[in-house]
């Protein structure tokens, strides 16, 4: 393995504030004029107070620097999806197909240093490469001489401590400065094969750094049994393991009997590999499990499957479970829990209530409090459709909260087919006769000619919010939360005995995989179809979504009342749809874009990128930064970037001049990071 630090002078930069040694509530914000954690604070709220940039001057911003990430591995990147974090004047970033860790002057954009490991085999068989999504910084607060360190998960699974000063390793912790995540005492792990990996930045806490697991992506797993995503704490200073907790229970833990058949002996993933948030004052963290092994077919692993798809409350300290609640009963679905629950202190029917927000791929906000792990508004049990795949028993019964109500579609209906003219939706009810439709928790179906080849639903495995969650102002109790509509086509066929040790897969051969409203319209992947006698079936009429806009939108929630308070699409309308013959003459309000993109609230506004590019007016491929006023998701400024929003924006202060920063790229386009800032 070779390690490479490349220090480069160090040069001071003022702050605005002297940062205090206090821990910072989970739930203020972004504080100090800085962004010292993945989601501006350990309760994922991407919410900063600084107002320098408002809706007066948005439409000024200029970029300030851009880093060029194209030459940080063996080859170009385009998909960057970190957040930075800035400290001290400095700005940490992930980047770069290898997963270095850059450090830039946060002013200029100046190489400070560089580190990378190279991890050979083991980084090239890694289920989660590139850049991913960030990293951590702690400090033990000294006036002088303190100990600033940098935290990340490389590609192969290893945890590094670096000198945040210089970018050397700190031999002190771990082993040289790494912990090997794959050295594992409660399972046995390939150092080079065993598929589980990071791409999320794991989360600093009072001397405790969590760190979760990630697994090959996909709804076509090698088999019933894979490697277990369990969630585990170390001391930031030493890297000794605190403890961990196993997602899938081991014989005589709480949940074990939840698992059928010994299935939970042999079943694996159900890891945390979105962000985990954590209470600092309440001395908990708050895990969001995905889903166990197959993420579409659960026949061998009957049961409800505790802690699949579920929040889980843990002691920081211990790992002890303080409550949980499962959000999806044997899922089969792809919802996972995909992202950060954003941590809030709200008022609700009079009553402080301690409270914890989970966006979700389904669209439902659930909402609890993280104290009790109550429902905050009442989750009704109610019956839902039953599989008929042979061999699988999903649940009677699944979760629906009661308020707020669904931030965007769900399931799949007729009401939801494209009717920008008589002739596409005719076109759209012809394709759709040869599926299977319904409400949310239709369950997938075995595939067949002439039908139904599949289920198409809405809000599952790339539907609702993802990844990058969602936003929320701690001072109003209101959420801001990005979807996109993304049609599922979960259709089943039998698998081959010789490579799966379970009956059924999701198919491609005929059932096709799942398209989204960027397929075909926003210059995307080439939409997957399904044969029906011999005839190809697309999830698109003429190279249009199948379904009508808006593609992508925000939603604004008063969590304190359960109340949608406004929707705005998201986004210019692709080029796709705009330039379109069959709507010529028309005129098609603004449609949103699909795609995965995060938001940062602040003082007086709602930040968020476009995914994806579109047609500039000087010609040119490109998108836009916008700003929304809060209040009302009315347009407040835009701005032009070179490439679409890859991953999710942070702000700033430096010097009395506040900054925005956000990751783009585009194919042929190589990923960067670009601030902005005001004129002089």
């Amino acid at each position: 393995m070779l390690t490479t630090s490349f220090p480069r002078v160090l040069r001071c930069a003022a702050i605005t504030c002297l940062v205090s040694a206090i821990p910072a509530l989970a739930q203020v914000g972004a504080k100090n004029g800085e962004w010292r954690s993945y989601g501006g604070d350990t309760g994922n709220t991407r919410y900063s107070p600084l107002d320098q940039i408002n809706g007066s001057n948005f439409n000024k911003l200029q970029l300030a620097w851009h880093f060029n990430t194209a030459n940080l591995g063996p080859r170009p990147e385009y998909n960057l999806e970190g957040t930075p974090l800035m400290a001290n004047g400095i700005l940490y970033a992930t980047a770069g197909t290898r997963r270095a860790v850059v450090a830039l002057d946060a002013a200029t954009g100046e190489e400070l240093w560089v580190h990378s490991e190279n991890e050979g085999q083991r980084g090239r068989n890694a289920p989660r490469q590139l850049s991913g999504r960030g990293l951590s910084y702690w400090t033990d607060g000294a006036a002088q001489n303190s100990d600033e360190r940098i935290f990340y998960v490389t590609p192969g699974y290893r945890l590094v401590a670096l000198n945040a000063k210089t970018g050397a390793r700190i031999a002190a912790f771990g082993k040289d400065g790494m912990v090997d995540l794959k050295e594992d005492d409660d399972q046995i792990i390939d150092p080079v094969t065993g598929e589980v990996g990071l791409h999320s930045a794991p989360v600093v806490a009072n001397d405790t750094i969590i760190v979760g697991a990630a697994h090959r992506s996909g709804g076509v797993p090698r088999g019933k049994t894979n490697v277990k995503g369990y969630v585990r704490a170390f001391d930031v200073r030493t890297g000794k393991r605190l403890w961990i907790f196993h997602t899938i229970p081991k014989p005589g833990e709480f949940g074990y009997n939840t698992w059928e058949s010994d299935s939970a002996d042999y079943t694996g993933n159900t890891g945390v590999w979105g962000q985990i948030s954590v209470d600092e004052q309440l001395g908990m963290a708050y895990l969001p499990v995905e889903l166990p092994t197959g993420d579409y077919y659960g026949g061998h692993r009957p049961g409800n499957g505790l802690f699949g798809e579920s929040i889980v409350a843990v002691d920081l300290k211990t790992g002890v479970r303080k409550w949980h609640y499962q959000l999806v009963h044997h899922g089969v679905w792809d919802m996972d829990i995909p992202c950060a629950p954003m941590l809030v202190d709200l008022t609700v029917n009079g009553r402080t209530v301690k409270a914890l927000a989970q966006p979700t791929k389904q669209a439902f906000l659930y909402m609890f409090d993280r104290v009790t792990g109550q429902p905050i508004f009442p989750i009704e049990e109610r019956p839902v459709e039953q599989s008929t795949v042979p061999d699988e028993k999903t649940s009677s019964t699944q979760p629906f909260p009661t308020k707020p109500p669904a931030y965007d579609r769900q399931g799949f209906s007729m009401d939801d087919l494209i009717d920008f003219t008589p002739e596409l939706n005719a076109q759209a009810k012809e394709i759709v006769s040869h599926f299977k439709i319904g409400p949310i928790f239709t369950p997938p179906v075995l595939s067949k000619r002439p039908g139904p080849l599949g289920t198409l639903a809405f809000a599952t495995a790339g539907g609702g919010t993802n990844w990058v969650g969602g936003s929320l102002d701690p001072e109003t109790g209101i959420a801001y939360l990005p979807s996109q509509k993304s049609l599922s086509n979960l259709g089943l066929v039998p698998s081959d005995p010789k490579t799966n040790d379970f009956r059924f897969v999701q198919g491609n051969a005929i059932a096709g995989a799942r398209t989204s409203a960027g397929a075909g319209a926003d210059g995307g992947a080439e939409p997957v179809g399904a044969e029906a006698g011999g005839n190809t079936v697309r999830l698109t009429v003429q190279e249009l979504p199948l379904f009508k806009p808006p593609y992508g939108q925000i939603s604004a929630i008063d969590m304190n009342k359960g109340e949608i308070l406004w929707q705005v699409a998201r986004g210019e309308t692709p080029d796709a749809v705009r330039n379109h013959p069959a709507l010529k003459g028309l005129t098609i309000p603004r449609t949103g874009r699909g795609g995965i993109a995060g938001l940062i609230v602040t003082k007086t506004l709602v930040i968020g990128g476009e995914p994806g590019t579109i047609t500039m007016p000087d010609g040119k491929k490109g998108a836009y930064l916008r700003a929304y006023d809060k209040k009302t998701g009315q347009d407040a400024g835009a701005v032009a970037m070179p490439a679409g929003q890859t991953g999710s924006p942070m702000t700033y202060m430096l010097n009395g001049r506040q900054y925005i920063v956000v990751a783009v790229g585009a194919a042929g386009f190589p990923a960067e990071y670009l601030a902005y800032r005001l004129p002089n």
